[in-house]
């Protein structure tokens, strides 16, 4: 019996390493991050969403949203004025009080979005990049292939050395 060395994806089927699996996993992935950078925003400018009752629901989503803003910020040209306004907003602490602090969550949410279109329409300009730049990784016959004339070499130097 023969198991096989692929790993497992999340649902029990069992991944194909290789260059199709890469292709096909990359535009989930931004979809996903879409579909959670939406439901994150919803959350607060939604206006059937209610407002967060404590600090800590506030400083939550403040959290998940500049997740978000990290993560969109590496898609986005450097020329985008909400890159800017991101960046800032991202950076700065939340405030103390009740009403500053729904503001900062709304300001932080709106800018959010800005920058989740200019994703959209500007397309993943740095990510195409990077993925242009991904590191060959060799397939599972290419490492039995190595650790096999690695073995062979080894047999052939212990052959050679002469007996004492």
């Amino acid at each position: 019996m023969r198991l096989s060395l692929a790993p497992w994806q999340a649902d029990g089927q069992r991944a194909m390493p290789g260059r199709k699996a890469r292709v096909t996993d990359e535009p989930v992935r931004r979809r996903d991050q879409a579909a959670a950078t939406a439901e994150t925003v919803a959350l607060v400018l939604d206006e059937e969403s209610p407002l967060p009752q404590t600090s800590a629901d506030v400083e939550d989503l403040a959290r998940r949203l500049r997740g978000h803003i990290d993560q969109l910020v590496v898609m986005v040209p450097n020329e985008e004025p909400a890159l800017r306004r991101a960046q800032q907003l991202g950076s700065a602490e939340v405030p103390d009080s009740y009403v500053p602090s729904r503001v900062y969550l709304v300001q932080l949410a709106k800018v959010t979005q800005e920058l989740a279109t200019a994703v959209g329409t500007c397309g993943s300009h740095r990510a195409k990049q990077q993925r242009g730049r991904r590191r060959w990784t060799p397939g599972i016959n290419v490492l039995r292939g190595t650790v096999f004339a690695l073995a062979l070499a080894c047999l052939f130097l212990a052959a050679s050395v002469p007996r004492a």
